[in-house]
């Protein structure tokens, strides 16, 4: 990856964030998504082009974009930032699609298929007008639906093809949105809110996405499925190193990473056994959290969770801001929300508009529950809300105006964002709020998940051989099977979440990774400025460092702990 600054260009020259908002603007102009999710250009009632032809538009449009940063000009730390980053994500980018792999994208999360959903969540519904644009959208949906089809069926002439597994769950999952009974479809649910007046309209709509779902979900089921048996699972090294960097923003050593895993699953392990014997004395993890489930405190009834998990975001930026970190008006602002059906099953955040129209948001999927244990809970949401993505991604919207709205948006890492998530949790072990040992053992038991998964994403995805030390089949080659058989015996979790999270981690190679190494880059980033600082003699302010790292903007894994270790968080008096 480069990271050396780019040769100064003559003053005419555009800077390398005016490039970088001017590629945010061609993806809005190719990509209505992108628009929906920025917040941008409301009345915008395209669907995205999924096709062949949309995702050779937007590969042209890239290498312009890197063209026209060769000659950008870098006027200062953020503009160099952004020229870094500018020209990893495009190089990314360019590699997925050079290798086809975008041709094989079906999956049951961060696939095009789930914006033939997600895309109406992320729009505005306050007024009748914006209602119109939702119900044009809706008529949209159809040949959104065809053009992914057409996607897929690309890969199937030229080989490129996601596995059964994945394809099956997305069957499932389409299915899901689909009517069933006295059980409106999730589009004529979705519509139901909307004004009398445009009834007709909402409802013809909700139809004909209704049916474009049921269309591509059987065409799925009977044809791609049956074409793409024999697919592994695993996608290899050579193409799990494309993925991975899509995801960490670097190039991966997959073997360190890996045997690094170990070594923090082992770490992580030992130390949930001496909490365990908090929770219930002499209890293994498995009995502690089975005691947790019954005997420990949980909240009661859908919209009762959803309040709670309100209450617990807001008390802790009410007493985080000005203590460990400093909050900007906007960003107070945090919504708790209930996941719609189909949704996957792990909890997630949406980030706010640019201009804090819509707030940031805090998703929980129910799976049906009624009764929510709160161990499971509480650092989860100090994870996906409030100091987590929350606090970065809403600093990061309002820093949009200095930084790019590429930085803050579109360019964003998922190892900057989710290793800063993880290390939110364990800012918040660090800070005394989880004293209680159900809760800590929580804590613990995503920490021990996050490690997990890069053992057996790396695992799975290059068939590496498990270490004989480690009790669990020595000596055989990772499959599916064995990934899911090592996860369930590291859960606290129900089956159908461990195996949606192995269907998860088989379909988006070198995502799950993410975390761990995130969170690493971000302790090592801050271990070497607090060392720096102490080395003047000083005192290590983690206010400050924490303000300024979160008004960063998004980075690489290389360039986030350089950044990191740079920050001068020196304490008053």
């Amino acid at each position: 990856m480069t990271t050396t600054d780019p040769t100064p260009s003559p003053s005419t020259a555009p800077t390398a964030r005016q490039v970088a908002d001017r590629w945010v603007d061609t993806l809005v102009d190719l990509d209505p998504r992108w628009a929906s999710a920025l917040g941008v250009r409301p009345g915008d009632d395209r669907m995205p082009d999924l096709s062949p032809d949309g995702l050779a538009a937007e590969a042209d449009a890239a290498r312009a974009a890197l063209a026209e940063l060769d000659g950008a000009r870098v006027l200062d730390d953020d503009d160099r930032r952004c020229a870094t980053l500018l020209r990893e994500r495009l190089e990314a980018q360019l590699a997925v699609h050079e290798t086809g792999a975008d041709l094989a994208s079906l999956r049951p999360i961060a696939s095009p298929v789930q914006m033939l959903q997600g895309i109406f969540l992320l729009m505005p519904t306050a007024t009748d007008e914006d209602w119109g644009v939702v119900a044009r959208r809706l008529h949209a949906v159809p040949e959104s639906a065809a053009s992914y089809r057409r996607t897929l069926e690309a890969g199937l002439a030229t080989g490129r093809t996601s596995a059964p597994r994945q394809a099956a769950a997305v069957v499932e999952q389409l299915g899901d949105w689909l009517p069933d009974g006295d059980t409106p479809g999730w589009h004529a649910g979705f519509t139901a809110a909307g004004p009398d007046a445009l009834r007709a309209e909402l409802d013809a709509g909700a139809a004909a996405a209704t049916t474009a779902v049921t269309e591509l979900r059987d065409w799925i089921a009977g044809t791609y499925l049956p074409a793409v048996e024999g697919t592994p699972d695993g996608v290899g090294r050579d193409a799990y190193l494309v993925a991975a960097r899509s995801s960490i923003g670097a190039t991966l050593d997959p073997d360190e990473a890996y045997a690094w895993g170990w070594e923090e699953l082992a770490r992580i392990e030992a130390e949930m056994v001496r909490e365990a014997d908090r929770v219930l004395p002499g209890a293994t993890p498995a009995e502690a959290f089975a005691h947790l489930d019954v005997h420990g405190e949980a909240v009661e009834g859908v919209e009762e969770v959803r309040a709670w998990l309100q209450a617990m975001m807001d008390t802790a930026i009410a007493e985080l801001d000005g203590t460990a970190v400093d909050v900007a008006e906007p960003v107070r602002r945090v919504e708790a929300m209930i996941a719609p059906p189909g949704a996957a099953a792990a909890p997630y955040y949406s980030r706010p508009s640019l201009d804090f129209s819509r707030p940031g948001r805090t998703w929980l999927p129910t799976l049906g529950r009624t009764r929510f244990p709160t161990w499971d809970l509480i650092s989860t949401w100090y994870h996906e809300g409030v100091p987590g993505h929350h606090l970065q991604l809403g600093q990061w919207a309002h820093r949009a105006a200095e930084l790019s709205r590429f930085q803050v948006s579109v360019g964003s890492v998922s190892a900057t964002t989710e290793g800063w998530a993880l290390y939110a949790e364990r800012l918040m072990d660090e800070l005394g709020y989880l004293t209680d040992p159900g809760a800590r053992l929580g804590y613990l038991d995503g920490q021990r998940m996050r490690a997990v998964r890069v053992v057996i994403d790396i695992g799975m995805h290059l068939g590496l051989r498990i270490p004989d030390s480690s009790g669990f089949h020595p000596g055989e080659r990772w499959t599916a099977e064995l990934g899911e058989e090592f996860f369930a015996a590291r859960s606290g979790s129900p089956a159908a979440f461990v195996h949606s999270e192995i269907v998860r981690y088989l379909g988006w190679p070198g995502q799950a990774i993410s975390y761990k190494l995130g969170e690493r880059a971000w302790l090592a980033g801050r271990a070497a400025a607090r060392a720096r600082v102490a080395e003047r003699g000083e005192r290590f302010d983690l206010r400050a460092w924490h303000t300024a790292a979160l008004s960063l903007g998004s980075l690489g894994l290389d360039d986030l702990e350089r950044e990191l270790s740079a920050i001068d968080a020196v304490a008053a008096g």
